[in-house]
């Protein structure tokens, strides 16, 4: 009986090994993408008018939780890029992090751009504001409204496909 039970133990410490791994793995991968979208649309995705094709993944994590901490470092990875130093790399994350841990709690898919939209247009317009001597209210708005573009024009309309494809959601679950 002995055996049987480490026999079972030993299967489960693999299976979990495994989990992780998947997960680590489309962390990864989530990463990945946002940190080339950036990159990719090098001049529209930095500075206080911008829209970051990226900022459309920002609702995944609604259906994946484990994409908040992709899009955290994609977002920490993509920021080296920007020329805006530590400031962009640190607090562009944290508000990234930020809004995905609250657009994994919104009740409708409808509303899972809402906080990266906020967060980004609060957050990165007023340190963006400090950093280029542009106005406040200016850099809010226009950050928002490049958010609001990625997020609703292209994250929602993923993010219903998404929903729609049981295939996919089995991937990101």
């Amino acid at each position: 009986m002995m055996k049987r039970e480490n026999r079972q133990n030993d299967h489960d410490t693999k299976t979990e090994g495994r989990r992780a791994a998947r997960i680590l793995a489309r962390v990864g991968m989530v990463a990945a993408a946002y940190t080339v979208l950036t990159v990719l649309f090098l001049p529209m995705s930095y500075g206080p008018i911008q829209v970051r094709i990226s900022e459309a993944l920002t609702v995944l994590p609604y259906v994946a939780p484990f994409s908040i901490w992709g899009l955290g470092l994609g977002c920490m990875l993509a920021n080296i890029f920007g020329g805006y130093g530590i400031y962009d790399i640190v607090f562009g994350s944290l508000a990234t992090l930020g809004a995905g841990f609250l657009t994994r709690m919104m009740p409708s898919p409808y509303l899972a751009p809402v906080p990266p939209v906020i967060i980004n247009a609060l957050v990165v317009g007023a340190y963006l504001s400090i950093l280029t001597d542009f106005p406040l209210v200016a850099a809010v708005l226009y950050v928002g409204l490049g958010e609001a573009l990625a997020c609703f024009g292209l994250g929602l309309p993923l993010l219903l496909f998404i929903l729609r494809r049981q295939k996919i959601l089995n991937f990101l679950r």
